[in-house]
């Protein structure tokens, strides 16, 4: 673990889904309606929106992320036995609103107050992202709000990441790339950008070439490791 690397950025860019946005918080808005199929429907509705949007890439046929999440919406829907037009229109439109971890706003205006760069970089369409950041209240806090929909691909490409350095005019390694998702952790690190893992549900590590700089058990966590760009 090199908590050093950290202290030396001078951005902060964040993903979004599972990392600042709890996906969970979808579902247990519908929960009555899901009944015993809920955490099934939950997992496979998010496995299904990741598998969707690295085949997508793969077979260069780019959608944005607000039909690859409908599309994996649809097939989770399926497989559980439910057709509920209804239902299906409440779930994704919780995507536009979704809950942020508990620590989320206050080390963001935290790290906002000690003089850093912050941005989302998130395979997320722009309409959801920008939604969500009002809807929670962190939508101020962000230099950039940046999506791959002008990239026509998606993460853990390395253009993505790119997208970062370009629009906050930082070298890959003054940046610090926060992800909860260890295959983008991994995309991240093999671009360059020091990385910090937030390991919430103490997953083992990914077998990729490219390992987390720090690997937390949340954001706050984060807090002791970036100086403070202020000066006196």
């Amino acid at each position: 673990m090199t908590e050093t690397a950290i202290s030396s950025c001078r951005a902060f860019v964040f993903d979004a889904y599972g990392t600042l946005f709890d996906v969970g918080s979808a579902i247990k808005r519908c929960q009555e309606s899901l009944g015993g199929e809920a955490e099934k429907l939950s997992d496979l509705w998010r496995r299904k929106q990741l598998e969707y949007s690295w085949l997508r890439s793969l077979m260069g046929d780019f959608t944005d992320f607000w039909n690859v999440t409908g599309d994996a919406l649809d097939y989770a829907l399926a497989a559980v036995g439910k057709n509920d037009p209804v239902l299906r229109s409440k779930l994704m439109e919780t995507y536009l609103s979704l809950d942020t971890f508990p620590e989320v706003v206050q080390t963001l205006q935290t790290l906002k107050d000690n003089g850093h760069k912050l941005a989302i970089l998130s395979n997320g369409a722009r309409h959801m992202l920008i939604s969500a950041a009002k809807s929670s209240g962190i939508f101020s806090l962000f230099d950039e709000i940046l999506c791959v929909d002008e990239l026509r691909t998606y993460k853990p490409h390395p253009s993505v990441y790119q997208l970062a350095t370009d629009k906050l005019e930082l070298e890959a390694g003054e940046i610090s790339f926060q992800s909860s998702n260890g295959w983008d952790i991994a995309g991240a690190g093999h671009f360059g950008f020091k990385t910090a893992w937030i390991n919430r549900a103490a997953l083992p590590v990914e077998r990729l070439s490219h390992k987390a700089d720090v690997i937390l058990k949340g954001l706050d966590e984060l807090l002791p490791l970036a100086a403070s760009t202020k000066t006196a």
